[in-house]
């Protein structure tokens, strides 16, 4: 019965580990109902850089790689390269 229930436990904490492990800008905003443009915009003001009225974005996929995005953030102010690793703060390069 002990090891049922140690088992059980490993089992579901292996499945919430599952369940995080796919959690980027895409898949966080689509769990939020919102859109990543919405999203990286955050966070791009978060780190201190202006994004007035995000209008889209667009991932760079020949930049980005597993565990590494890339996307192209086009504001009303400016463009920008937000290059991000997971759980770490952006890259943030302005294009125009």
């Amino acid at each position: 019965m002990r090891t049922y229930r140690h088992l059980l436990s490993l089992a579901s904490l292996a499945l919430a580990g599952i369940s995080l492990a796919n959690t980027g800008p895409g898949s966080v905003a689509k769990a939020a109902g919102e859109a990543p443009k919405d999203v990286l915009a955050a966070q791009v003001r978060t780190q201190g850089v202006t994004c007035d009225n995000p209008q889209r974005a667009v991932r760079d996929t020949k930049r980005s790689k597993p565990d590494y995005e890339v996307w192209i953030l086009t504001c009303q102010n400016a463009t920008y390269r937000v290059s991000r690793y997971p759980d770490l703060a952006a890259k943030i390069v302005r294009l125009r």
